[in-house]
């Protein structure tokens, strides 16, 4: 008699968590709902705009995780893939919040790259259609002060020289080994949520935001790339976006969250060898 009488409880408390997941991508795609549906012409994927959306409603809905970035946070980007339209966007880092970008860059190409392959086979495991990499770095948190205060000595890590990344095994801030797509396709959107860097041992993100701002610098195509940086409240995400993605190419952010857009190298007057 328990079980009958606890049913209806859980059968509304199902009901709740669907709803809960659905309201959390829904409210953002609502105001997007005309770039969604467009999208589906310009689709480089396998799967449609809307399989991407209803797997990433599904996923929201019936689980207590939520993503790593706050609403604010992630409205930013989200209001920037919405302006852009399909896009190719690059995304460091591989969690709870993967499905959700996805979903949004519908009808474009969304790659993420993940540094732990024990946490890259979870993820990939529950959400197999993701677009994903492993990638080794050669940094330690440990090195980043040695790192910013050094690298300027290395001219493979100075402009024009630091371009291409790929095969720059010189400069240590270089991603001289991703998959040949990462190389090959030009990214319009590039968001930095990894590799982890909150202990010594770790990756820490300084190879990604150099790494981020040398594919910036180098495209190829019209328009710039915009590059989101999270957990900007530590010093060393601080330190080398100033260093390398620019002040004077910040145009927003919140919370922990900082937005740069930034010019293709033949576009800026600076003819230093720097990167700002």
């Amino acid at each position: 008699m328990r079980a009958l009488s606890e049913k209806p409880l859980l059968v509304a408390a199902a009901a709740a968590a669907l709803l809960a997941g659905a309201l959390l991508v829904s409210s953002f795609v609502r105001a997007g709902d005309r770039f969604l549906l467009c999208s589906s012409a310009y689709s480089s994927s396998s799967s449609s705009p809307s399989v991407d959306l209803a797997a990433a409603l599904l996923h929201y809905a019936t689980t207590r995780t939520v993503p790593q970035q706050s609403r604010a946070e992630i409205r930013i980007s989200f209001d920037v893939l919405r302006r852009r339209g399909p896009s190719n966007f690059l995304v460091f880092g591989l969690g709870h919040d993967s499905l959700m970008w996805s979903a949004f860059n519908a009808g474009g190409t969304t790659v993420f790259l993940e540094e732990d392959p024990v946490w890259f086979r979870s993820v990939t495991k529950d959400s197999p259609a993701l677009r994903a990499h492993t990638v080794r770095y050669r940094t330690r948190l440990a090195d980043a002060n040695d790192l910013i205060k050094t690298y300027r000595s290395e001219p493979s890590c100075l402009p024009p020289a630091a371009a291409p990344l790929k095969n720059n095994h010189r400069c240590r801030l270089a991603l001289a080994d991703l998959p040949a797509e990462i190389y090959d396709r030009e990214w319009d959107l590039i968001m930095i949520d990894a590799p982890k860097g909150y202990y010594n041992e770790a990756p820490g993100r300084m190879a990604a935001i150099f790494s981020a701002a040398v594919m910036a610098r180098g495209r190829r195509g019209e328009g710039e790339t915009d590059v989101f940086l999270h957990d900007v409240d530590r010093k060393v995400e601080k330190t080398f976006a100033m260093e390398f993605l620019c002040k004077k190419y910040l145009v927003g952010g919140t919370g922990r969250l900082w937005h740069f857009r930034i010019p293709p190298v033949n576009e800026t007057s600076s003819g230093d060898k720097g990167f700002c």
